[in-house]
């Protein structure tokens, strides 16, 4: 499997001297095509260098007449296996496609799950017809969700649209509304939740946890809660109905969309969500609370109880502004059925 790279070189423009990142968005070559996030991760992966020297630090400072070296790595020839995967599309064009996907799948080809992929099934359903923007593995894919997180994603048929959607996720201007189901009742009037560093509350009883995250210090298949370094990150919660106050099913909207950003910090506020497995520590539902049907399915449930559930953006072609919804799937919306015959 062979790749390529070229190399786009420039020099910063006059004063104000910016930060690394808003530079290389400003003077960038406008043919290169390099969307704001796709240089945020060329930065964060090492592939930018300033007079000669590779910068990480998308904060740097810089000054004028810097000479900026970006090392691009061509998308390669997609080799990734299509497969004959069935998906739920619930809306399809010429630049894009919106899929409502299932628990337990994987977005994208990595080490260790080389097929039964989303991306494998898009290649069947297309032929090969993704963006390549994203790279040989990774063809179409703007953003993701989580292998055990179902609901819906967009992907992107054609560059002009992977470069559209890439800046509107970038600039957090895509609407993302998640249903789950978390231990405990994430209450404004609760003292220990007003006392929680990062959050606070508005109109409406929301609550908005902002903090950064970034790689645990001694997992590095975890994201943790941080307060210097990691990434900016914001979640605003709204309780939507409760059970004896020992579970509750809550709305979360991202306004940014980083890896885990929910289950992180719905665990840091200390209302982890149910069945996480990785964020959810040993936490169990009493029986004597809500009853032994509904307390086994609940402290059975193998996978983290989050749930997709509005995707809303501009077209990045055509301009319109486009809304989906993804109703429960059968294992949550069985959860809740369990929970509402309790009558509590």
């Amino acid at each position: 499997m062979s790749t390529s790279a070229r190399l786009v070189s420039f020099p910063i423009g006059p004063d104000p001297a910016p930060r690394l990142d808003k530079a290389l968005a400003r003077d960038v070559p406008e043919g290169e095509s390099l969307s704001r996030s796709r240089l945020a991760r060329l930065i964060e992966g090492g592939a930018v260098s300033v007079n000669g020297t590779v910068v990480t630090d998308a904060r740097a400072r810089l000054s004028e007449g810097d000479l900026i070296e970006i090392t691009v790595e061509e998308a390669a020839e997609v080799e990734t296996r299509p497969e004959a995967i069935a998906l739920d599309i619930l809306h399809e064009d010429d630049d894009l496609i919106v899929v409502n996907k299932p628990a337990g799948m994987v977005v994208h080809p990595a080490p260790g799950t080389p097929g039964g992929t989303l991306v494998n099934a898009l290649l069947h359903h297309f032929g090969g017809n993704l963006s390549g923007v994203g790279g040989e593995k990774r063809p179409g894919i703007v953003h993701r969700i989580d292998k055990d997180t179902s609901g819906l994603l967009v992907v992107a048929k054609s560059d002009r649209a992977h470069h559209g959607l890439a800046d509107q996720f970038a600039a957090h201007s895509v609407e993302r509304e998640y249903v789950a189901l978390c231990h405990g009742v994430p209450n404004p009037a609760d003292p220990r939740l007003r006392g929680v560093r990062g959050v606070s509350f508005e109109e409406g009883g929301v609550m908005k946890i902002t903090t950064h995250l970034g790689r645990h210090k001694t997992d590095r298949q975890r994201q943790a809660v941080v307060f210097s370094g990691g990434r900016h990150a914001v979640t605003r919660v709204r309780v939507e109905e409760s059970f004896a106050g020992v579970v509750s099913r809550v709305s979360c909207r991202l306004e940014t969309g980083r890896t885990h950003q929910i289950r992180v910090h719905m665990a840091h506020v200390g209302h982890a969500l149910i069945g996480d497995p990785v964020y959810g520590g040993r936490r169990k539902v009493a029986e004597k609370v809500l009853g032994r049907e509904p307390a086994e399915a609940l402290n059975g449930f193998n996978r983290q109880a989050l749930h997709a559930a509005s995707l809303g953006f501009v077209h990045p072609v055509s301009g319109e502004m486009m809304r989906f919804d993804a109703d429960l799937p059968k294992d949550m919306a069985g959860l809740l059925h369990l929970l509402r015959d309790t009558g509590l």
